[in-house]
């Protein structure tokens, strides 16, 4: 993963939000905070929480006594989300590095992290701090996206920029967000970090959008893709947005697209 690939600043977090959100993400994050929400915590921590989906789906699942900390080690992501949820006391905002929680032991009954184990740059310290901080028997919540060749519209992306840029494709999509799909490798490091592996579901969803331009928004300019087609010459970033979208209604017509997305979904013990 290039440091680039960490890099949400800009507009980034608002388009992220705008149109990757109901694109791909909240159908996760309802289906995340049902599950934190059916082991019955009274505090509640969520890393890389991004521009806050997983936070305001929590805040309508966990009653109103439930303590929630949500942490991002991006600043600008995370300013977004409190953006968003402000006057919810039950949740405070605060920048932290999953790798390095500045909790203490044994603080919170379960951990959440919705789409965020594909940026750890090292994954099992990061889930060696979660289990650090978790409770006996506290779980740990979190999914991945499976292999890009399972996600239809961000491969479909991914094709459409190599055509614009054959002798540097960019590949942030492929290499980070759909880079960590192999189960056994997910398994094997929580087991290194002292976890408990409870279940890993493969959990496929779909994908809709008003029309193809909304999906190459999203991934485009609302991704860290944006700063791999901002460094490469001869297209602007409209340029590339425009041909993503040709090459997703040249497949799924030019009104509403709906697309096949699937992820990983792991439970984890302390």
């Amino acid at each position: 993963m290039s440091e680039g690939d960490k890099v949400f600043a800009g507009s980034i977090p608002a388009n992220y939000d705008r149109y990757l959100v109901p694109l791909i993400f909240q159908g996760y994050a309802e289906d995340m905070a049902k599950r934190v929400a059916a082991r019955s915590p009274r505090a509640v921590l969520e890393t890389a929480a991004g521009s806050g989906v997983v936070a305001r789906a929590m805040a309508a699942a966990l009653p109103r006594d439930v303590a929630c900390v949500a942490t991002d080690l991006n600043q600008p992501m995370l300013d977004y989300a409190r953006s968003r949820q402000a006057g919810d006391m039950r949740f405070s905002w605060q920048p932290a590095d999953a790798q390095s929680l500045p909790f203490e032991d044994r603080s919170f009954d379960a951990v959440c992290c919705q789409f965020g184990a594909m940026f750890f740059p090292d994954r099992i310290k990061a889930y060696g701090e979660a289990r650090r901080v978790l409770r006996p028997r506290g779980v740990f919540v979190f999914n991945v996206w499976d292999r890009i060749e399972e996600n239809v519209l961000a491969g479909e992306v991914t094709d459409a920029l190599a055509e614009l840029y054959p002798g540097d494709p960019p590949r942030f999509l492929a290499r980070t967000p759909h880079g960590y799909h192999d189960v056994a490798l997910i398994r094997s490091e929580l087991e290194q970090a002292g976890l408990s592996v409870e279940s890993i579901e493969t959990k496929a969803g779909e994908s809709r959008a008003p029309s193809p331009r909304h999906p190459a928004l999203g991934y485009c300019q609302g991704t860290p893709l944006r700063n791999e087609i901002e460094t490469r010459g001869g297209h602007t970033l409209e340029a590339a947005t425009d041909h993503a979208a040709r090459k997703i209604a040249s497949r799924h017509g030019d009104g509403e697209v709906a697309a096949k997305i699937q992820a990983h979904v792991i439970t984890a013990i302390a």
